[in-house]
């Protein structure tokens, strides 16, 4: 039996379904409402949204937050 024509068809089936966009986290921390809306769907279905969007979501509210390279510099102690 040729498996050929089977292989062929479950590529072609399984090339058909688009991958979701994926925004970076630096844009979602440019554009605030956009950030608001996706952190609301995280928090309803993270799977439909998936990890790494979530995982994008977060960190992008990290930056904003924290802020972009924010130095930490501190102050040597000094002896007497």
């Amino acid at each position: 039996m040729n498996r050929t024509p089977l292989l062929l068809l479950a590529l072609l089936l399984s090339a058909c379904e688009k991958p979701m966009p994926f925004e970076s986290a630096k844009t979602l921390a440019d554009n605030p409402e956009r950030l608001k809306e996706l952190r609301l769907q995280c928090r309803a279905d993270r799977s439909k949204l998936g990890d790494s969007q979530c995982n994008a979501v977060a960190d992008a509210m990290r930056i904003r937050f924290m802020g972009k390279d924010t130095p930490y510099t501190p102050h040597p102690v000094k002896g007497f």
